[in-house]
């Protein structure tokens, strides 16, 4: 009877033990499920389009007149040629798992379809894309003068990466992916650094202090190589807050959100201080990412108004090292070309993208007048070297170029 009383009373406290914990710290738990899971095969569609869900969000309101867009309704063309063969765009869009595809020419969409049950006022996440969003606000704080000599060290502006492999890294190898900083960007180990980066936020981690907990790569000199380090790009976000004495979120809010015209609020995954995921965590509606696009290929002028300096939209997508040119090269990671926190493809011709992890596309062809906005759940976007977005690409082309030769018949018709 003692033994079993003495075993009852042990179960009682483990069981209590137990429910505190899981008390206490169920956020924490329930995140870090989510995390782990997020990207699993029959729920990946359903957690990019909720977020809100799943991990710590804020809301920026949409503010101002929407910019409306006319409506052209054209059919995307059948094919496109990749590789010497010819590819059905259909599909394309369901080998990449596409969940969404706006296109844009001049002020009309052309297309929009939205796919696997999602809806067209779903808040998709954009995973890096965002990076390209706090690249254009980045750059309104240096036409300000908050920020005077992108060659000046991140740490003039956040002394706490002194001691960091971020030590005396300058902000334009940041802002380029060169800063020499080890990381492991692999989503399908388990053990990198970007999943690690994920438990830590669904922990109730800073992003500050992952940032800070990163160190130098003793192979790579910073402005040497590209090689691409999402937490690079929350650094920036760091610099950024020092420099204006602002939030980010206030920041994105009057500089750009405000001004660009769009239908929905923007939605930020945060970490547990409420500080906003720079690197990857925007949510939008297609639509509202085709805007920015068109903000972009108009070269930062909407309503007449200059919202982005278009020096620094020139100087974003221009590569200007070896390390960044568009090529196969053996001081980078990938064959994509890279700018200020934008990606420009092998062979461009007025083009440059917004890029996220999965498949978020933001294709932007000034020569042609075009913007395609994409979003996806593409588990296998990785493989065989990221060729999906090679692959894409080769569509986005397609795609533009039909549109464009449209409009020159319509044109055409109508003389």
């Amino acid at each position: 009877m003692a033994l079993k009383s003495t075993l009852g009373k042990g179960i009682g406290i483990i069981a209590l033990a137990i429910a505190l914990f899981t008390g206490i710290f169920s956020t924490e738990i329930r995140q870090l499920y989510h995390t782990i899971h997020l990207f699993d095969e029959d729920v990946i569609v359903h957690n990019f389009s909720n977020m809100q869900d799943i991990a710590p969000t804020l809301t920026i309101p949409r503010s101002g007149e929407t910019h409306a867009l006319d409506s052209h309704p054209k059919p995307l063309p059948e094919v496109f040629h990749y590789k010497g063969e010819d590819r059905k765009i259909s599909d394309y869009l369901t080998s990449s798992n596409a969940t969404a595809i706006v296109v844009v020419k001049d002020n009309a969409i052309t297309h929009q379809s939205y796919l696997q049950g999602t809806q067209e006022l779903d808040k998709r996440i954009s995973w890096s894309m965002a990076k390209s969003f706090l690249s254009a606000i980045f750059g309104i704080a240096v036409e300000e003068g908050h920020i005077k000599d992108l060659n000046a060290p991140v740490t003039d502006y956040v002394p706490s990466l002194k001691g960091s492999g971020y030590d005396n890294v300058s902000i334009k190898n940041v802002l380029q992916m060169s800063s020499g900083v080890y990381f492991n960007e692999d989503y399908g180990d388990f053990n990198s650094d970007i999943n690690r980066f994920g438990r830590v936020m669904a922990l109730g981690g800073s992003f500050d202090d992952f940032a800070a907990s990163l160190t130098q790569d003793p192979e790579r000199e910073q402005g040497t190589f590209m090689h691409y380090v999402s937490i690079d790009t929350h650094v920036i976000g760091m610099v950024l807050r020092a420099a204006t004495g602002r939030t980010i979120e206030e920041y994105f809010n009057e500089k750009l959100w405000s001004k660009l015209g769009t239908e929905q609020d923007a939605v930020y995954v945060t970490d547990s201080t409420g500080e906003p995921m720079v690197l990857g965590g925007l949510n939008l509606i297609t639509r509202d990412y085709a805007r920015m696009g068109m903000l972009f290929r108009d070269n930062g002028v909407l309503n007449g108004e200059q919202v982005i300096p278009v020096q620094w939209i020139k100087d974003s997508v221009t590569p200007d090292a070896p390390h960044l040119m568009p090529g196969k090269r053996d001081n980078a990671t990938t064959d994509f070309g890279y700018g200020y926190q934008w990606w420009i493809p092998v062979n461009p011709n007025g083009e440059f993208l917004a890029l996220g992890i999965y498949g978020q596309y933001i294709y932007i062809n000034q020569a042609l007048n075009v913007v395609i906005a994409q979003n996806s759940a593409n588990r296998n976007f990785m493989a065989n070297n990221y060729e999906s977005k090679d692959i894409a690409v080769a569509a986005f082309r397609a795609i533009a170029q039909s549109v464009a030769e449209e409009t020159l018949q319509t044109a055409d018709t109508n003389k």
